[in-house]
């Protein structure tokens, strides 16, 4: 198996590339628009080297991992797969991921990721490596997002129930930046209700304690909690209250996002959609890591087969992906239905006798679909 997985590593970059194109062809693929995000794989060791390297994991834990960059098409299909050292940052793989892609002369890709890969130098990577991109950005940290798109005054063009969208042009010339303001009603009401019940819960902890000092034990606790910190704030006099200000600021962001575009042939709604489509992505991590491939932990340690072991469970995930969009079902649900075709051997004094059982409807509906030839009653005979 090692051999087999060296072997593997050896040729790696030809054996995707031509399995990518087979796929397009197959299937009539489109490219035209690539999702891509990364995740970490974790490994259980106590100690990091050059390639296993300690990181906060998407998990939230301190572990060596490394860290795996996916491209996946709009309908989940892997394009392309990366492995990079366990403390590489995401804005650092673009440049790698940009040169990849060149190489493979895919046709007009569309580039779609979220606001941890948006800096002015990914941008001028991304508008090298595919021509145009659909990024999310951060509303709280960028000024003119915060001051100028948020703002901006007028009706949202409503796409769907839950996804209305309107477009603020900033800057002209190479200045210019086309901004997508989204909003969704049901999750704008969510948030609220949230918030709701967290200044309830902080007005009743703050009125069970007299001294309202933030040295103290319950105070540091709130002060140091994710979901409590951002609405409250120390006073001069060394004392803990709720920032009303804060809550307000909070409230203009409830069910809004923002990204942003450089390409200007993109419709509001096809912007809107494409971007909430990057969820897809998220499906393929969670296939890939913990609910059916599940590649971590990783039990490697040489780094050509640490990547060889990821780029294995990448080609997994296609034939998963295959099979589901090909069955217009989950592969759990193929995976139990498929359980009940069985071969059992028989044995007598002179023969070894395989044979498999009755294959019910269900399955030879979807053995039809994968176009997979039904397998004869008798598959083995041997003479013992």
């Amino acid at each position: 198996m090692y051999e087999a997985m060296d072997f593997f590593y050896d040729h790696m970059a030809k054996v995707e590339e031509q399995i990518f194109f087979e796929v397009a062809d197959l299937l009539n693929l489109e490219v035209d628009l690539i999702f891509y995000d990364t995740t970490t794989a974790s490994f259980c060791i106590d100690y990091e080297d050059s390639y296993r390297a300690f990181g906060h994991s998407k998990e939230g834990t301190w572990s060596p991992q490394v860290v795996v960059a996916l491209a996946v098409t709009r309908e989940g299909y892997p394009v392309r797969s990366w492995v990079f050292p366990g403390n590489t940052a995401d804005v650092a793989t673009v440049q790698k991921i940009r040169d990849d892609l060149r190489g493979w002369k895919l046709g007009r890709a569309l580039f779609v990721t979220d606001s941890g890969m948006n800096s002015r130098e990914n941008r001028r990577e991304l508008s090298r490596a595919c021509g145009t991109y659909l990024l999310a950005s951060r509303m709280a940290s960028v000024s003119e997002i915060r001051e100028a798109v948020l703002s901006k005054r007028g009706p949202y063009t409503v796409i769907r129930d839950n996804l209305h969208a309107k477009e603020v042009i900033l800057g002209t010339g190479e200045r210019r930046k086309r901004y997508i303001l989204c909003y969704n009603p049901s999750e704008a009401k969510r948030q609220k209700q949230h918030r709701t019940e967290i200044l309830a819960f902080l007005e009743q902890e703050l009125d069970r304690h007299h001294s309202r000092k933030a040295t103290a034990g319950w105070a540091i606790d709130l002060l140091a909690s994710k979901r409590y910190k951002r609405y409250l704030t120390i006073t001069k006099s060394g004392t803990v209250r709720i920032d009303r200000h804060k809550v307000k600021e909070s409230e203009k962001y409830d069910g809004k996002w923002v990204i942003e575009t450089n390409d200007d042939t993109l419709t509001l709604a096809d912007a809107a959609c494409g971007y909430k489509s990057l969820m897809v992505i998220e499906r393929c991590f969670r296939s890939m890591k913990r609910t059916q491939i599940k590649m971590c932990p990783i039990y490697h340690w040489v780094p050509r087969r640490i990547e060889a072991h990821i780029k294995l469970c990448v080609l997994a995930l296609l034939i998963e992906r295959v099979a589901e969009v090909a069955c217009g079902d989950t592969w759990h649900r193929i995976q139990h239905t498929l359980e009940s075709l069985q071969v059992t051997e028989f044995r007598t004094n002179s023969h070894k006798l395989f044979r498999r059982n009755e294959i019910v409807p269900n399955v030879r509906n979807i053995l039809n679909k994968l176009e997979i030839q039904v397998p004869k009653p008798v598959i083995k005979l041997e003479i013992s």
